[in-house]
């Protein structure tokens, strides 16, 4: 099986190119860096073009090379020397801590420094000479110096991308609040949307359904009268959601959200719609003021209720109950159920969806389906609506 070794890049390539002919320059010139060796003549060549071919492995057998080369400038060292080979060795020792393993980048170093030590005190011990410590420079020169530039390039490298993976970590995560956040404000207003809505839809439908299935100019009049109150009063709340929309400046004063001073008129908006409706509340005078949310959610589940027993319900009367408990606020809607003998209005579901998502927003509970009663088969829409005793101190 053939052994395949990788190619090298351009940048590799002109690097021992370079030294090459560099090392060819100086040899051709006699440029020499030690004299009386035990080899002469050509045999610096060796090691030069040995180095020059390891330049290509730099990159990818950073460890092979740094073996192969170490082998390498110690048999220059039985010649005259090249100065390009020593160069091609520091550069070999540099890319092997850059490009190697992270077992290799943190061993390197301590190896280096250990022999450069070493070399420094054998020498000193051996000529006993101050001149001796230079040889031990020019070892830290060759090895440990280059080992020691290693780390702090591979060093700066790995922080730059660790901090490159944190930003990237940072910009997906701030990404995905924004879709959230967007998937969520959507969500609020197509539950505003619909519950604002529907309600003036749905008697419409119902109203135009009547005044075009039944052949009497005065049912036809009240039909169209009720038509228009519902059309012009739906035209009013999407001129005022638009309007929210399309203003992005901050001057704009915040609409007044709907309370449960407001159910008056809506249950009679829901009579004259054609409803039979009754509103019990037993909540005591003092238990009037309610946080903001939980008002409002109470008011869109009313209403919507009202919604839905005008476009499903049987004809029969149709009960709305508000009853304060200790930390709760519970609503009860009640309708007859069953097939209409009337014209209705079609549904999407998207209603009791509505309604359930903002009971759970406030961390409460919600259910509706069929019941028995002992006025027959009703339709029940049961809410209960936790009330913080501090946001109600906040409220009044």
């Amino acid at each position: 099986m053939a052994l395949s070794l990788p190619r090298p890049q351009r940048f590799d390539v002109q690097i021992a190119v370079g030294s090459v002919l560099a090392g060819l320059a100086w040899w051709g010139l006699g440029l020499q860096m030690q004299a009386d060796r035990l080899l002469g003549g050509t045999w610096a060549l060796i090691p030069l073009f040995v180095l020059s071919g390891l330049e290509l492995l730099r990159r990818s057998r950073p460890q092979f090379a740094l073996v192969v080369g170490t082998l390498a400038l110690v048999a220059d060292q039985f010649t005259a020397g090249n100065l390009a080979s020593v160069l091609m060795f520091t550069d070999i020792m540099y890319a092997a801590v850059v490009y190697g393993t992270p077992a290799a980048a943190r061993r390197i170093p301590v190896t280096t420094g250990l022999i450069t030590v070493a070399v420094t005190l054998g020498f000193l011990a051996w000529f006993r000479e101050p001149e001796a410590i230079l040889i031990g420079v020019v070892t830290g020169m060759v090895s440990f110096g280059p080992a020691t530039t290693g780390v702090l390039v591979r060093n700066h490298r790995e922080a730059a991308e660790a901090a490159r993976l944190r930003a990237e970590q940072t910009a997906l995560l701030a990404e995905m609040d924004r879709v959230q956040a967007v998937t969520a404000e959507r969500a609020r207003m197509a539950r505003e949307l619909h519950d604002m809505v529907a309600n003036h839809l749905s008697a419409i439908a119902i109203h135009s359904t009547a005044a075009l299935s039944l052949d009497d100019p005065q049912t036809s009049k009240d039909a169209l009268a009720v038509i228009r109150e519902n059309s012009v009063e739906g035209l009013a709340e999407m001129r005022r959601l638009i309007g929210i929309l399309r203003d992005s400046s901050d001057d704009r004063e915040p609409a007044a959200a709907p309370t449960l001073d407001g159910l008056g008129a809506l249950i009679g908006n829901a009579r004259t719609n054609g409803l039979d409706v009754t509103l019990d509340d037993t909540r005591a005078p003092e238990d009037d003021k309610l946080p903001a949310p939980v008002e409002l959610a109470a008011y869109r589940i009313v209403q919507e209720s009202l919604t839905n027993a005008l476009k499903h319900a049987s004809p029969g009367r149709v009960t709305v109950t508000l009853a304060q408990e200790p930390r709760a606020l519970t609503v009860r809607v009640t309708s007859p159920y069953g097939d209409p003998s009337g014209p209705r209005a079609p549904g999407s579901g998207a209603g009791l969806v509505g309604m359930r998502e903002r009971t759970e927003l406030l961390g409460g509970t919600f259910d509706s389906g069929p019941e028995s009663s002992p006025d027959g088969k009703v339709w029940i829409v049961y809410a209960t609506l936790p009330v913080d005793p501090a946001d109600k101190e906040v409220t009044e």
